[in-house]
Formats: structure tokens, sequence, C-alpha cells
């Protein structure tokens, strides 16, 4: 049953991804085959004053891209479905649980996925779809690679469960919020090379139609701290609910290990990101790079952690 789930799951995902890419391969030549390359027009005298009206522009061909259709919604919330089935069958087997960095990062990107599936029903977010769904396919049937994994006594505890399910949740936001850092990065970068010269990247209309996909820089920042805010009151929960839950296991209620470590770094660092954005404002690439360096901590807190035992020191951790 499982592997049947894990194939359906791949399917639908890896067919959603060919598909969006396919359509976008499609949208980018048309403008090519009307002689005017895809971002051509945001090319010419663009200076330091007119990023205002390149994100406008951009907006506008976004709306018109081919974006999902209404069957591509249905059988993402399908592949979600079976995908969140699969997760739950796999690590937790009869009462027990079963659980490694695979399943870490598989149920990482079915969260992820979903926030995406749901912000998708709000704003234009084609270029994050070409990201998120190729993600979630592989990251889906990783577990079936590295089966490394230890099986916990103690998963039937009520306040387990809840720090196990606030945890990926929060994991979830942030993994979509670092996807969103990444593609304003890009985005900013294109705006500046624009900037620099009329012509020199007005060839590249491939990554030029892949970015006017997406929403203005603006509305796309507002997003990311909106899903940064949530994460952080989440990955708080996590940290208490991890306390109580150590001190009704072990009674012991607090216990510095390599996963505590970056946990409270990472929620240090997006408390300090948060709050220098409520105080000056922060923001640009310095604030973006601030971002994935944060999540890279949250990755390093147990995901990482868990690689580097299971996989290349073939060590069993809780």
């Amino acid at each position: 049953m499982d592997i049947v789930l894990y194939a359906l799951t791949a399917l639908l995902y890896g067919g959603l991804a060919v598909a969006g890419w396919r359509a976008h391969r499609n949208t980018a030549v048309e403008p090519a085959l009307a002689g005017m390359p895809a971002g051509g027009r945001l090319a010419g005298g663009m200076t330091a004053g007119t990023t205002g009206m390149a994100d406008s522009m951009r907006s506008g061909r976004a709306s018109k891209a081919s974006g999902m259709s209404a069957m591509g919604r249905v059988l993402l919330g399908v592949a979600l479905f079976v995908h969140g089935l699969l997760l739950h069958t796999t690590i937790f087997p009869q009462n027990a649980m079963v659980f490694g960095f695979a399943f870490a990062l598989s149920a990482m990107f079915w969260l992820g996925a979903g926030i995406y599936w749901i912000e998708s029903f709000f704003f234009p977010l084609d270029g994050l779809r070409l990201l998120v769904l190729p993600l979630a396919c592989v990251a889906s049937i990783m577990p079936l690679i590295f089966g490394g994994v230890r099986v916990l006594s103690y998963a039937a505890a009520p306040m387990f469960k809840l720090h196990f399910l606030i945890a990926n949740i929060a994991y979830g936001l942030f993994a979509i919020a670092a996807l969103h850092a990444i593609l304003m990065l890009m985005v900013e970068k294109r705006l500046q090379n624009m900037r620099g010269t009329s012509t020199r990247h007005t060839s590249n209309s491939w990554v030029s139609s892949w970015l006017d996909t997406l929403p203005p820089l603006l509305t796309l920042e507002k997003l990311l701290f909106r899903l940064i805010s949530a994460g952080f009151v989440l990955l708080t929960l996590t940290l208490i609910s991890g306390v109580a839950f150590n001190e009704q296991l072990v009674d012991k209620a607090f216990k510095l290990d390599h996963k505590t470590v970056f946990a409270i770094l990472s929620w240090l660092m997006f408390g300090a990101l948060l709050t220098a954005r409520r105080v000056s404002g922060w923001r640009g690439r310095a604030a973006l790079r601030w971002v994935l360096a944060s999540f890279v901590a949250l990755l390093l807190a147990y995901v990482g952690s868990r690689f580097v035992f299971e996989v290349l020191l073939h060590r069993a951790v809780v």
C-alpha cells in the first residue's frame, strides 16, 4: 500500500511540475515569436526611480500568465491529500513513530506545497509553483531512499504529538518563506542589472519570463513577513512545547544539545529580523539574506543533524 502512495504522490507532483514548466516555456516563447523578448519591455532606460513601474509591468504580465487551471488546483489538492496520507501511514505505523531527516524534509515540503496552494487562490505565484512542486516531488520519495530511521516508543504521548505537529507547521512556513526570499533576491538582482545596462540581460528571456510570473516585490515582501511572523509564533510554541514534553518524558526541562542550540539560534535570528523590520523597516537584500541564514540554522536544528547522524555516522538519534 505504501509503495502505491509513494508512486501516486510522485506522479501527481511530477506531472503538475512538468505541466507547469511546459506551460511556462510556451508562454516565454510567444513574445520571442512576436519579435520581442519577454523581458524586453522592462530593459530600456531603467533608472533607480522606475522600480515601481517595473513592478507594475511585471504584475500586469503576471496576471496574463498561464497560471494554474482549476483542474490543476484540484489535482494539487489530491496530491496534497495523498502525500498527507502517505506521511501518516509511514510515520505513525501501529501506534509507534518512524522518523528521520528524509521524513522531515517530506513533511516540510508537503506543508510548503499546501501553503503555496492556499496562497495561489489570492496571488499569482506561478514562479513559486515552478520551484515548490519539483522539490515536493523529490522530497516525497526520499524516505524510500534513506530508510535509516528510529522508532520512538513515546509517539502516542499527546504532548509529543502536539509538539510534532506545531514544529512541522513551523518548518513548512519557514521553508516557503525561504523560497519567497530566493525569488525576491533573483528579482532584485535582475532589476539592479537592468538599471546598469539596457541590453545585457534582455536575451535571457527564459529567466525574465519566469520572474515576470511573480507579483510585485512589495506584495512578495508583505507575504514573506506574514509567513515569517506566523512561523515565528509557531517556532516559539515549538520550543515551549518541547520543554514541556521533555519535562514530561524524562523529568528534565532543558537539554542543551545540537537541536536545542540551533533551534534557539534560529528563533533569535528570526526574532531579530522581525524586531528590526518593525522598528526600522528593515528590508532589501540584507534582510532577505538574513531570512535564508535563519532558515539554514533551523534546518541544522533537526534535518541537518539527523542527516549527519543517520547518513554520515550511521547512528540513530531521538
